[in-house]
């Protein structure tokens, strides 16, 4: 089994940005805005800020006590938006759950929304019909660690496990803006043992921890892990490592896999609108 590094592909992908930043004739402002104190959520943030400022870009620092109403939180992004040189503001998730967060997508101008959660900027990667300038940091990750193994997908059965915002249903879409057809697997689907059985390339993002074992993959089959959940006080993915540890050709782990590229295809993302600022 080949790990496929997520580390390294996103340190070359901060190296470009960093150059590409260099060239500006601005500092770009980059924000993730912190409604309460959850802890992994404040640990995140401090990570993207110390990331963002690592390749140039300065970091807005915006956070708000959990108790923050949406339309006060609405209020604050509005002011976020009109910030000289802001090139990129997301909101860090979960939020307290009394706030409505599609209304707090929505209230990013949706030329900064570098998460693509706002409803203008993902019906924009939705609709295009080709892989559009900004995308889904995340589904992005996924794609760039495929990549990376420098496959020829076109024959391949490519299985994508999950439906979700962030994982599933962007990452579906763009290997079919690239002609390919994705089996899509959900809780419900028929059949589903045998769709993931026969998958040469797996792409997960259930958030089931340790769901795939080496039972269930094919021989030299290549998985792309982008679950997350919590177990004995750390980060597992839905890919079982020590069981399919055999049986896979390539695996990205959890953590150092996806996780870091995103980090990287988001402060893409930031540069990109930079430099159509310019």
């Amino acid at each position: 089994m080949n790990i496929i590094d997520g580390k390294k592909l996103a340190s070359d992908i901060l190296e470009n940005v960093k150059k590409g930043i260099s060239n500006l004739d601005f500092v770009p402002v980059f924000c993730d805005v912190l409604a309460g104190e959850d802890p992994s959520s404040v640990q995140y943030v401090g990570m993207k800020a110390k990331k963002a400022e690592s390749v140039g870009i300065k970091f807005h620092h915006a956070s708000f006590p959990a108790s923050i109403s949406t339309e006060e939180l609405i209020k604050e992004i509005n002011t976020l938006n009109k910030i000289e040189n802001m090139c990129g503001i997301i909101v860090q998730l979960p939020l307290p759950e009394h706030i409505d967060k599609q209304k707090v997508f929505d209230a990013i101008d949706p030329k900064l929304d570098v998460d693509c959660l706002g409803s203008v900027a993902s019906e924009k990667f939705y609709s295009g019909g080709k892989a559009p300038e900004i995308g889904f940091p995340t589904a992005l990750s996924c794609i760039a660690l495929l990549d990376s193994i420098n496959l020829d997908l076109k024959n391949k059965k490519i299985a994508v496990l999950g439906q979700g915002m962030l994982v599933g249903k962007p990452v579906s879409a763009l290997l079919k803006f690239r002609g390919l057809n994705p089996v899509v697997i959900r809780s419900k689907t028929e059949n589903k043992e045998q769709l993931i059985k026969e998958a040469d390339i797996i792409i997960s993002g259930m958030g089931k921890g340790k769901y795939i074992t080496g039972n269930m993959i094919k021989e030299g089959a290549i998985l792309i892990d982008a679950g997350t959940s919590e177990s004995g006080g750390g980060i597992v993915g839905d890919v079982d490592l020590e069981s399919v540890k055999d049986v896979a050709g390539h695996v990205s782990p959890v953590p150092g896999g996806v996780g870091p590229v995103t980090v990287a295809m988001l402060l893409n993302n930031v540069l990109k609108v930079a430099k159509s600022n310019e």
